[in-house]
């Protein structure tokens, strides 16, 4: 028993640590993000802190100056006292406005800590639900809550120098009094903090049905849904589940705050009965002779004050400890650790050669059983183009995320020109891939960041970009388009002209040919949304330019993996075919089967 005691002693203690360390780092996050606003809004704080204790001071002063009947030394504490006042209305109303303002700078630069973590991430995190949650708490608690939590550590600190300068005032007159004062505000404090992590805990359970919330206005309000979602009168039943989750969230919501709210007000009534208790007591004792009018006014409002001081100590500590929870969930955002890449490999477990080699390479994702990708292992020479070719969950797409290091091995390694991939630095790997994924991106940006994002350190490199389109087969594109390479694509904002999927399609190819240093070429049907001619066309401007290069294609027409040097057909399993499309006929094997089947379509 006692053991349990001191370890729960123990974990109080590293939990209030914790909870200042993370009050202190809120604060640190404020004044990195405007020192000298968070300056001056501390600097109110502070006077405003001090300015109630001189008031009870001066009013005590200005009784005893009306009971001696001294008329000059009335007006003059009067008029000190208005003057105490009208500083404390605009010490409130400038950390009121300090405040605002920090709050807007400070949710900036929290998001954009947000971003810069998200960049440093890997692929598999953007696939695990898990992680949405988190990302959804994050986002959720960015704009407001390290500020709510600087500013109520910042509160507390403030009125407990209040409440100090009333105690000692007090303390003078009754320490009994003041105990009970103090003690009548615990409960409703309690209370407070019992309801916090209830309120808590909801919102984190319901982070996921806030996500898909969000999704659901968007799939209802986003012109990449709207056709689909008028043509198949999706809107009701969408419109119909977005209103029963949000009900469910409300009714959940409001059933908190109501007990809460009745609770904390009920509790609360001990400490005006306790005030009430010693008011009564004081104007006795005045009324009777044995205190002075002064001292009356002085100890009433300080008794007031002080016990308002203690409170706001309790609530600020309730709502810190609120804030802290959520807080807790940006910082365990920000701290998500990230796998360190390997060590550098030493020259002799290095094969010296050059290309790329895939050495029993394997791929599961993670939480699934099955591997998605196994027993890779295959060798593609410096300039060779290889197609990739096999059954839809074959394991395509995913060995171009190997390659791209967008993924790492569960087993097995792939060699870069006889260095494992995953002891690259990320920059020196990207330079030398160019990658036109099979979903690739519409940005709603100008047609020129569209394509000049393939390289952005020559996003003003007139030139480049409109080799880049001409490669991408995009000229007559962009020069239809009213600004040129200057207009703004998509319809999400002003002005915005929307393309075909097609069109889409030879941008995405162009920003693929921007990165013109990079010796391997990646492209993932990259003519899928294309006709025939263009298709084509794009084929023998690919053939062109990859020349020197290293050229990895997937594609289902097999029309277009002819022109590859060699076809490497993939199944789960690993790699069951490969050769020129002459002798994979020739073999009658998958390959052969799957063509026929194709050609039999055009027949």
């Amino acid at each position: 028993m006692v053991d349990e005691r001191e370890r729960s002693t123990t974990n109080d203690t590293a939990g209030l640590r914790a909870r200042l360390a993370r009050g202190v780092q809120a604060v640190q996050m404020a004044w990195r993000s405007a020192p000298t606003t968070a300056a001056l809004w501390i600097g109110a704080l502070a006077l405003a802190a001090l300015a109630p204790i001189a008031v009870a001071w001066v009013g005590k002063a200005i009784v005893d100056a009306i009971v001696a009947h001294e008329l000059t030394r009335t007006v003059t504490w009067v008029l000190v006292e208005m003057l105490l006042l009208a500083g404390l209305g605009v010490l409130q109303r400038v950390a009121s406005t300090l405040r605002g303002l920090l709050g807007v700078r400070l949710g900036l630069a929290v998001n954009l800590e947000i971003l810069r973590k998200a960049q440093d991430l890997e692929l598999r995190h953007f696939q695990d639900p898990d992680f949405y949650d988190q990302l959804t708490r994050a986002r959720r608690e960015a704009p407001h809550r390290p500020l709510a939590v600087a500013g109520e550590l910042l509160g507390l600190a403030s009125a407990v120098v209040t409440l100090l300068g009333f105690v000692t005032l007090l303390l003078s007159y009754s320490v009994v009094a003041v105990l009970l004062l103090l003690l009548a505000a615990v409960p409703a404090a309690l209370a407070e903090l019992r309801f916090a992590r209830a309120t808590f805990e909801l919102r984190n359970q319901r982070a996921s049905d806030a996500r898909l919330l969000g999704y659901l206005e968007y799939v209802l309000a986003s012109d990449e849904h709207a056709k689909e979602v008028m043509t198949l009168d999706l809107g009701p039943t969408l419109l119909a589940r977005y209103q029963r989750i949000s009900e469910a969230i409300w009714v959940e919501e409001r059933a908190l705050v109501l007990r809460r709210m009745g609770w904390v007000a009920l509790l609360s009534q001990l400490g005006t009965l306790s005030f009430y208790g010693c008011y009564v007591v004081v104007a006795v004792q005045a009324a009777t002779g044995t205190l002075g009018l002064g001292d009356m006014t002085m100890y009433a409002f300080a008794f007031r004050q002080g016990q308002g001081a203690f409170q706001a100590i309790l609530l600020a500590a309730g709502a810190l400890y609120e804030h802290d929870l959520y807080m807790s969930n940006l910082l365990r955002f920000l701290a998500i650790p990230t796998r360190p890449r390997m060590p550098m490999l030493v020259a002799a477990a290095e094969r010296q050669e050059r290309g790329i080699r895939f050495e029993g390479v394997g791929f599961r994702y993670p939480d699934q059983d099955g591997f998605a990708l196994r027993n890779i292992d295959l060798y593609i020479s410096p300039g060779e183009s290889v197609a990739l070719v096999g059954h839809n969950g074959a394991g395509k797409s995913t060995f171009i995320k190997l390659l791209a290091g967008l993924y790492e091995p569960t087993e097995g390694r792939i060699l870069l020109d006889g260095r494992d991939l995953r002891t690259f630095p990320c920059e020196e790997l990207r330079r030398r891939l160019a990658v036109a994924f099979q979903d690739y991106n519409q940005y709603q940006l100008t047609a020129r960041e569209n394509v000049a994002f393939g390289d952005p350190a020559h996003l003003l490199d007139e030139a480049r970009v409109t080799a880049a389109v001409a490669s991408g087969g995009a000229s007559e594109i962009v020069a239809g388009l009213p600004a040129g390479l200057d207009t703004q694509l998509g319809r999400w904002f002003a002005g915005g002209v929307e393309l075909s999927g097609g069109q889409w399609q030879r941008i995405a190819l162009a920003r693929a040919f921007m990165r013109q240093q990079a010796d391997i070429l990646i492209l993932d049907e990259p003519t899928a949304a294309l006709d025939i001619d263009a298709e084509g066309e794009v084929f023998a401007r690919v053939r062109e330019l990859a020349a020197g290069r290293t050229l990895v294609l997937i594609s289902h027409r097999f029309a277009n993996v002819r022109m590859a040097d060699r076809i490497v057909v993939l199944e789960a399993s690993g790699v069951v075919e490969e050769g020129t499309h002459t002798r994979l006929l020739a073999a009658d094997g998958l390959y052969a089967a799957m063509f026929r089947k194709q050609a039999r379509g055009y027949a």
